[in-house]
C-alpha cells in the first residue's frame, strides 16, 4: 500500500504571529529568514535552557531572553544550527539584560540556516504572546473544521437524496479544486471526479499520474484517506490482510496546492462513502442471491419453463428465443468467501463475463458455495467456443477477488447442454449436482457434464456400503500395499488405465523404462489376483479408482 504524505499542520504563519498585539508591541525587528515567514506556528514555546531543541517537535515559534544561548560564538551558533535541524518555525529574542543586541555569530548562523530570527526591542509578557498565539491556532482550528464539517454535511444531504460515490466525490472536488479518485487498496481505480489542469480530464490526470506508477508514492502535496469498511473492499483479497480499508481517496494537487483543510473534509467524507460502499455490497450481494435462487428455484422445477422468461426478464436477463447454456461453478471449502465476500466475487465474475460477449444471468448460492449462470447463445454450435471463454472469466474472477490461494483447490467449472428453458432447468440441476462430484477430479479448465455422468452416479452411491465394498474388493490390495511399501502402485494403475492399456504412454507420462513398468504392471496383477487385459477387469477397476474419492 501507498504511504501517505503527513499532513501539513494546523497553525499560523509566522508573519501572522509577529502581526498579534502581544509581539507587536515588544517592536520585533526580522535579523534573518525574512524570506521564511511563510512558514507554520503549530504551537509556541518559552525556555531558557542550553538542551531547549530536544524538548521540540519541530513547527514551534520559541521565545528566549537568550540565558540558554551560551556565552561563546561556538555555542551561540551550535544551538541555532540545533534548533534548524529541529524544524522549529522561529526563534523569537527579547533583548535585555542578557543581550543589548544579538551576536553577529547568532545572526549569521540563522541566516545560513534559513531560520526566522526576531529579536524584541521591549519587553512583552512571554504568557501574554503564548495565549494569543494559541488562541489564533485553535480558532483556526475551528475554523476548518467548519468548513470540514460543512462538506460532510452536503455529502450526506446528497447520500440522503439518493446519491452514491460520484455525488460524494464530485463535492470534494469542487471543494478543494483537484481532482478525486477512489482506488482500491491494490491502485485499481474505482471512480473519478474534478478535473484537472486546463479543465482536463480526470481519467487522463490519473493515467499520467497514478495509473503507470500504483506502487510509488503519490505525488507531493497529495492526499491519500483510506476509506474504513467491515470487511474486504472491492477488488480485496476475503482476509488478505488489508484490515478494515476497503479503498482508499486520493486528492492530486494538480490545480492547486491541497491544505489542511482538505485532509480534514476527505476524512469525513471517506466516513460517507464507507457507508455507501457497504450500501452498495449489501445490495450487490442481495441481487446475487436473488439471481441465484432464481436459477436454483428453476434448476429444482419450482419455475416452469413457461414462468421463466418473464421472471428472467424481470432479473434484466431477455435471451428471446436463442439457446441457453447453464454453467455451474462450484468453489472448494478453502475458497468460499466469508460474510459480503459473496459481492466481492460476483462483481468480479460479472466484469470479467462482460467481455465474452453474451448475455449472461449469474447468481450465487453461498450454502451450497456455487456460482449458477445461463448465457444466451447465438447457435447450440458455439457451446465449446463460448464454454472456453466463460470458463477462464469465471476463474480470472475468483483470482480477480483475491480468493485464489496457493494451494487451495481450484474452483470446478461444469458446462451442461444447450437448449430452450426446459432444458436450462434440467442443465442447471444436473451442472450443480455433476459439480459437486468433480471435486477432487484432475484440474481441466471446464467438464462437460454429459461426460461425467458415472462420477455423479458415483457420488450418490457415496453413502452406500455395497460401494466402499466394491471399491474394497477391487483395489483394496493395493492399497495395502501403498500404505506400506515403496514404490506406490495407484498411481501406475491409473495413468495405466486412462491411456488404454497403451504402455508405451504409460511408460512416457510415469518417466519409467519398458522394463520397470512391466515389472509394476505384474506386481499389480499378483496382487490384485487378475488379469489387466481381461475388458472386465479393466471396467471394474476403473469404475473402482473414480469410486475411492467418495468412500473413506
Amino acid at each position: 500500500m501507498n504511504t501517505p504524505a503527513a499532513p501539513p499542520p494546523t497553525g499560523i504563519t509566522v508573519q501572522r504571529a509577529l502581526e498579534l498585539p502581544g509581539l507587536r508591541s515588544g517592536l520585533p525587528e526580522i535579523l534573518a529568514g525574512a524570506d521564511r515567514l511563510h512558514r507554520t506556528v503549530r504551537w509556541v514555546h518559552a525556555g531558557e535552557v542550553p538542551n531547549i531543541a530536544s524538548l521540540l517537535k519541530g513547527g514551534e515559534l520559541l521565545l528566549t531572553t537568550g540565558y540558554g544561548l551560551g556565552t561563546r560564538p561556538a555555542e551561540q551558533r551550535a544551538f541555532v544550527r540545533t534548533l534548524a535541524e529541529r524544524g522549529i518555525a522561529a526563534l523569537v529574542v527579547e533583548l535585555g539584560p542578557r543581550f543589548a543586541r544579538l551576536p553577529s555569530a547568532l545572526v549569521d548562523t540563522a541566516r545560513t540556516a534559513g531560520l526566522p530570527l526576531v529579536q524584541l526591542h521591549r519587553e512583552v509578557p512571554f504568557v501574554t504572546v503564548t495565549e494569543e498565539i494559541h488562541t489564533e491556532i485553535v480558532n483556526g482550528h475551528y475554523a476548518l473544521l467548519q468548513r470540514a464539517e460543512e462538506v460532510h454535511r452536503r455529502c450526506t444531504d446528497a447520500l440522503l437524496g439518493g446519491g452514491g460515490v460520484p455525488q460524494v466525490l464530485g463535492i470534494l472536488a469542487d471543494f478543494g479544486d483537484n481532482p478525486v479518485f477512489l482506488e482500491t487498496t491494490d491502485g485499481r481505480l474505482l471512480y473519478a471526479a474534478g478535473s484537472g489542469p486546463e479543465g482536463a480530464d480526470p481519467l487522463q490526470v490519473w493515467e499520467g499520474l497514478r495509473g503507470p506508477h500504483k506502487d510509488a508514492p503519490p505525488p507531493a502535496g497529495s492526499v491519500l484517506v483510506d476509506v474504513p469498511g467491515g470487511g474486504p473492499g472491492p477488488g480485496t483479497a476475503t482476509g488478505a490482510g488489508t484490515g478494515s480499508v476497503r479503498a482508499r481517496l486520493v486528492l492530486l494537487p494538480v490545480r492547486s496546492p491541497l491544505a489542511q483543510v482538505h485532509r480534514m473534509a476527505a476524512e469525513r467524507a471517506a466516513g460517507i462513502l464507507a457507508v455507501v460502499l457497504m450500501q452498495a455490497r449489501q445490495e450487490e450481494e442481495l441481487a446475487a442471491r436473488g439471481r441465484g435462487d432464481f436459477l436454483t428455484d428453476l434448476a429444482e422445477g419450482r419455475i416452469t419453463a413457461e414462468d421463466a422468461p418473464a421472471q428472467a426478464r424481470v432479473l434484466g436477463f431477455k435471451p428471446g428465443a436463442n439457446p441457453l447454456l447453464p454453467v455451474v461453478m462450484r468453489l472448494g471449502d478453502a475458497l468460499s468467501p466469508a460474510g459480503g465476500g459473496w459481492a466481492v466475487l460476483a462483481r468480479a465474475v460479472a466484469e470479467e463475463l462482460a467481455s465474452v460477449g453474451v448475455p449472461v444471468l449469474l447468481g450465487v448460492r453461498p450454502v451450497e458455495g456455487r456460482v449458477p449462470l445461463l448465457l444466451c447463445l447465438r447457435s447450440e454450435s458455439e457451446r465449446a467456443a463460448v464454454a472456453d471463454r466463460v470458463a477462464a472469466a469465471l476463474r480470472a474472477g475468483v483470482e480477480r477477488a483475491g480468493m485464489q490461494r496457493p494451494g487451495a483447490q481450484p474452483p470446478v467449472v461444469v458446462v451442461g447442454v444447450a437448449g430452450g428453458w426446459a432444458a436450462a432447468s434440467a442443465g442447471l440441476r444436473h451442472a450443480a449436482e455433476t459439480a459437486t462430484a468433480a471435486q477432487g477430479l484432475t484440474d481441466r479448465p471446464w467438464y462437460d457434464a454429459r461426460r461425467l455422468d458415472i462420477d455423479l452416479l458415483l457420488w450418490r452411491l457415496r453413502d452406500h456400503p455395497d460401494l466402499a465394498a466394491f471399491v474394497d474388493r477391487a483395489i483394496g490390495p493395493l492399497r495395502d500395499h501403498d500404505d506400506r511399501s515403496k514404490p506406490p502402485l495407484l498411481p501406475t494403475l491409473q495413468t495405466y488405465l486412462a491411456h488404454a492399456g497403451r504402455k508405451a504412454e504409460t511408460a512416457r507420462e510415469l518417466h519409467l523404462n519398458r522394463q520397470t513398468l512391466y515389472n509394476r504392471l505384474a506386481r499389480i496383477g499378483e496382487l490384485l489376483g487378475t488379469d489387466l487385459d481381461d475388458p472386465q477387469t479393466v471396467l471394474a477397476l476403473s469404475l473402482a479408482l473414480r469410486a475411492r474419492r467418495h468412500v473413506p
